[in-house]
């Protein structure tokens, strides 16, 4: 049976109002390499607004989603839920996508209301990830974390999301309105 296919996404804003968003599709929690990516640009971003970080960055994860394959489960830079019974962003995406695929959250700092996140230890790194979910207990996301792929507190293909992210190539990518 073959591994289920994982994306991971993260996006980056840029001045003037400037998004990218970027996709890594792998194979199984403890995939060393992608099997595909994707990355997308968007313009007229929302601005921030503190406790509705979603508003911000669902639109751009929706995009670069319709640019890669199905995916089984998908894994993000930050929370899935803020506080018990509170949705983040996370959860916002599991509802958007009419709740038929797990999400899990990988945060790389504490946020104070979000009792429900299981720490997890990477490495030889003292500093923790803070991992929730929905669709998939974090109970059993969490040991999957650890497994991921890569020697340092960050996995390996969270860290080339995030780098694929921050330096996409927009001169080759046309800049989309941002769905809000």
């Amino acid at each position: 049976m073959e591994a289920p296919l994982l994306v991971c996404l993260d996006v980056d804003y840029r001045a003037d109002g400037i998004a990218v968003a970027a996709g890594v599709w792998f194979r199984g929690w403890t995939a060393e390499r992608e099997e595909t990516h994707a990355v997308a640009g968007f313009s007229e971003v929302a601005p921030y607004e503190p406790g509705a970080f979603y508003r911000r960055e669902l639109p751009c994860l929706l995009g670069v989603l319709r640019n890669g394959p199905q995916a089984d489960l998908i894994i993000v830079d930050g929370y899935v839920t803020l506080a018990p019974g509170h949705p983040g962003l996370g959860a916002h995406l599991h509802e958007a996508l009419g709740r038929k695929l797990a999400v899990v959250g990988v945060a790389k700092t504490r946020y104070h209301s979000a009792t429900d996140a299981i720490e997890v230890r990477r490495g030889q790194s003292e500093a923790p990830l803070f991992v929730t979910a929905v669709g998939i207990d974090a109970s059993a996301a969490a040991p999957e974390v650890v497994r991921m792929h890569g020697p340092y507190r960050v996995p390996t293909l969270l860290r080339n999301v995030d780098q694929l992210a921050r330096h996409g190539m927009l001169d080759r990518i046309e800049p989309l309105k941002a769905d809000r």
